[in-house]
């Protein structure tokens, strides 16, 4: 499989951190970029073209949701995959139907964060 591109969405730095140097560890995966909120996202994404966003749910101005809704209208083909700490499941569902692919808890280990991003971006490939 060709490594997958991934833009990590999170207002706070040291979560971006920590996900980027876990991720890094993986051969499939390459970070091409962060956001620190919503409209960073956006543009980052036009800029970047990424195949999957990391995308939080809880971020000042728009929020993971909106700025998802955003996204997925503009790139049809890209993967959003919500990492949030919110068990707010009527807030995860509008992400959802936002249309993310799939959402995981912040508390999820970063084997499951990874294998969740490369499972994304394969339902994209087939």
């Amino acid at each position: 499989m060709v490594s997958v591109r991934v833009l990590i969405v999170d207002d706070h730095p040291q979560v971006r951190m920590s996900l980027r140097l876990g991720l890094d560890l993986w051969d499939d995966l390459i970070i091409v970029g962060e956001a620190s909120n919503g409209m960073q996202a956006v543009e980052l994404v036009n800029e970047l073209q990424p195949d999957v966003v990391l995308m939080d749910l809880d971020m000042p101005g728009i929020d993971g949701a909106e700025t998802t809704q955003i996204l997925c209208s503009q790139n049809p083909r890209l993967r959003v995959l919500i990492l949030t700490g919110t068990v707010d499941y009527d807030r995860i569902n509008v992400a959802l139907e936002a249309g993310a692919t799939d959402y995981l808890f912040k508390t999820a280990r970063i084997d499951e964060i990874g294998e969740a991003i490369i499972g994304a971006a394969r339902e994209n490939s087939s």
